[in-house]
């Protein structure tokens, strides 16, 4: 499980990592489901329904949540985020590790559902180099850019309950260190109550 402030890149990292060689053991991204709209991709282009999110309407998420079919949902800028269960557990079950690119709030929820999860904080180098980044995005307002930074700083407060901290500084270090936790769990002799 993967979390950081917005415009950390969160997706750019995830996206190397998913696109670069195998190391072993299958991997899969989970499509998270949210009530924002879609946003223009760094690299060009729209965010894509089913791809980048599953772009559902507020009753639809709310519908969502009253059939118990997210394992986590919170709230962010606005806008609802949440991981569908079943998807999560199918794949799981298939051997498959699941990455799910999730806000703070949902990463204490999956924390204390599932034992096994590895939590990974993926941190900006700096508050300053955090601004720098939402602002190169121009999507959004001075308003909402204060906004989100006001609430990076909130998340920042969450990293010692994480497993791992990694600097986004560099895309390309920052897919090494992800892979190299992952291959550390792998070699994991126990984990949680497991013996």
């Amino acid at each position: 499980m993967v979390s950081g402030p917005s415009a950390v890149g969160k997706d750019t990292v995830l996206d190397a990592l998913l696109s670069a060689a195998p190391s072993g053991h299958p991997l899969q991204k989970c499509v998270t489901a949210t009530t924002r709209p879609p946003r223009p991709k760094e690299g060009g282009g729209m965010e894509q329904d089913g791809v980048d999110y599953h772009f559902v309407s507020p009753a639809r998420f709310n519908a969502m949540v009253a059939q118990d079919a997210l394992l986590e949902y919170a709230e962010y800028a606005d806008n609802y985020y949440g991981t569908p269960r079943d998807w999560v557990a199918e794949r799981r079950a298939q051997g498959v590790d699941v990455i799910l690119k999730i806000e703070v709030q949902g990463g204490m929820i999956v924390k204390q559902k599932a034992a096994d999860a590895v939590l990974v904080f993926l941190q900006p180098p700096s508050l300053e180099e955090l601004e720098r980044r939402l602002r190169r995005r121009r999507t959004d307002s001075d308003d909402q850019i204060a906004k989100r930074l006001l609430h990076a700083r909130r998340e920042l407060d969450y990293r010692s309950h994480y497993d791992y901290a990694v600097t986004n500084d560099a895309v390309p270090e920052a897919v090494e260190d992800i892979r190299a936790i992952l291959r550390a769990e792998h070699c994991r002799i126990r984990r949680g109550g497991d013996g």
